[in-house]
């Protein structure tokens, strides 16, 4: 397959994104492959250890390929989006549990889709160029792929901050919130990779990141963004005078206000450790329903196809979003739940 590279070498199982002309935007098919390699070498004793990559200078993944979900998705049919989602969150659980030691290198840009490829492995190593988000509620998503489950055990009340605002993180800010481990300059990332894949062991020599900027703005953050719905955390940001509060509501007003209400719901839903399945299972209830019902279409209409950058969401503001509408998107699902039968298959 020319978009993703997976082989063996030396004692690694290797998955290597290879669309850096797409940023290494995860395809479905993309995703079925990493799903049927992890499959494989769960039980190949020739994989002791499985190193994850990708081609590029800019971005380790950028995210989903969104282009047919919002063909089909604007032409009424909501099946591809539902079948790439549930089987994309199989597989993000499948890495996340993955029995035998993962590493994977972050370069550029690690957002979205690319989170629940990249963060879940157990070893995560960041460098310089380190640019990573869960940027989906400017797009009328959800943080998912899993990505709810790093959140909501972030420090403080970083997961509420970084889940609605979509913050990129450098290296060491990454490290802080818990989508990244060790800091290793980008040139030295080749010799690390010789070594596991000849060692058959998931380490690194890292060292110190250069400071990051969350560690400053923790107390702002905790002080505004602890409240039980976003229209708290709106009306404590719009009752202070500060940079930080200015800054804040700014980028808060550009993103929609249905998805941004029910990442807040969600995380605290989940609560401090939950399981990636426990939180894959929610998100995919938002998901489920995310072109029916929510800004999902309209917010890739603004951002990828018109890009005009003008999205009309549902709701007004953030702070008017009713509860009974956060409520209705995460309500169970019924027959249509997520499952994980063929975690073993």
């Amino acid at each position: 397959m020319s978009d993703i590279d997976i082989r063996v070498e030396g004692r690694a199982g290797r998955i290597t994104l290879t669309r850096p002309q797409a940023l290494n935007a995860l395809t479905y098919e993309m995703c079925m492959a990493i799903d049927a390699a992890l499959i494989r070498w769960r039980d190949d004793p020739a994989v002791q250890v499985v190193l994850i990559d990708a081609q590029g200078p800019r971005a380790f993944c950028s995210g989903g390929d969104i282009a047919e979900m919002y063909a089909t998705g604007t032409a009424g049919d909501y099946s591809y989006g539902r079948r790439f989602w549930r089987d994309e969150y199989r597989m993000n659980a499948r890495l996340f549990e993955f029995p035998k030691p993962t590493v994977s290198f972050l370069q550029g840009f690690t957002m979205g889709g690319g989170v629940g490829v990249g963060c879940h492995a157990g070893l995560r190593v960041v460098g310089d160029s380190a640019q990573i988000a869960m940027p989906e509620c400017g797009i009328g998503l959800i943080p998912d792929v899993g990505g709810t489950m790093m959140l909501a055990r972030a420090p403080g009340r970083l997961g509420e901050y970084l889940g609605t605002t979509g913050t990129r993180m450098g290296a060491a800010d990454a490290i802080r919130a818990g989508f990244a481990d060790v800091y290793l300059p980008e040139a030295e990332w080749e010799g690390a990779k010789a070594r596991i894949i000849a060692a058959g062991q998931a380490e690194v020599a890292h060292q110190p990141a250069p400071p990051g900027r969350l560690a400053q703005l923790q107390p702002d953050i905790d002080r505004h963004f602890g409240g039980e719905t976003l229209g708290d955390i709106i009306r404590s940001l719009q009752a202070e005078d500060s940079d930080f509060a200015r800054d804040t509501l700014k980028t808060l007003s550009r993103n929609a206000p249905l998805s941004m209400a029910c990442t807040v719901e969600l995380l605290h839903r989940l609560g401090d450790a939950p399981d990636i399945r426990a939180a894959l299972a929610l998100e995919y209830r938002f998901t489920h329903r995310a072109m029916e019902r929510a800004d999902f279409l309209e917010g890739i209409r603004a951002a990828i196809i018109d890009k005009d950058r003008t999205p009309k969401w549902r709701h007004p503001a953030p702070d008017r979003v009713p509860g009974h509408e956060v409520s209705a998107m995460l309500m169970p699902l019924g027959a249509d739940a997520l499952t994980f039968e063929e975690e073993n298959t």
